[in-house]
């Protein structure tokens, strides 16, 4: 499993962040952004535990990041319905804005996972070993080998796009 916090930093040396998240049922993506840089990163996957740790790995993540916004990608289908998938986003979202203290937006998420396969395959020069995920698509087989995983860079994706068509951020809390 790969650690998400890291060593917290003196709090005036850290920048705050936006932190935007590629939701799944055993795995979740992580990016960033600085507030004020606004260019987006893929930053780490974490492996799903249960709902509580889950919770408090990311509440820790978010202190120890400065994250002062957190994008959540919504699974719509293509024709814009919103299945099971969507709804158990929501209800995580929901989750995260009450547990977390931070302001949290769901974002339509189509097609962040073919664009991530498609950035590691030719921008990032990584082959992706095919095996059977969720809904039929390829997913990487490691996470620790030093190298983003689909799931975090398709928070990325999802990050770049909300950043994209996001005037600068208003202060929030």
């Amino acid at each position: 499993m790969t650690q998400v916090s890291q060593s917290a930093a003196p709090e005036s040396a850290k920048e705050r962040k936006i932190l935007a998240l590629d939701y799944g049922r055993s795995k979740i993506g992580l990016a960033l952004a600085g507030w004020d840089a606004r260019i987006a990163e893929p930053h780490d996957t974490l492996e799903r535990v249960n709902r509580n740790e889950d919770m408090r790995r990311l509440r820790e993540f978010v202190r120890d990041q400065c994250v002062r916004h957190i994008v959540v990608g919504l699974p719509l289908r293509l024709d814009g319905s919103r299945g099971d998938m969507a709804e158990e986003t929501t209800r995580f979202a929901e989750r995260l804005r009450k547990q977390v203290g931070v302001s949290v937006e769901l974002v339509d998420e189509r097609l962040t996972s073919w664009e991530a396969e498609r950035l590691l395959e030719e921008e990032l020069g990584r082959r992706l070993t095919p095996r059977d995920g969720s809904h039929g698509r390829k997913k990487t087989t490691r996470a620790s080998d030093g190298k983003y995983t689909v799931d975090a860079v398709a928070a990325m994706v999802i990050l770049r796009e909300y950043l994209a068509r996001t005037p600068a951020l208003k202060e929030r809390s």
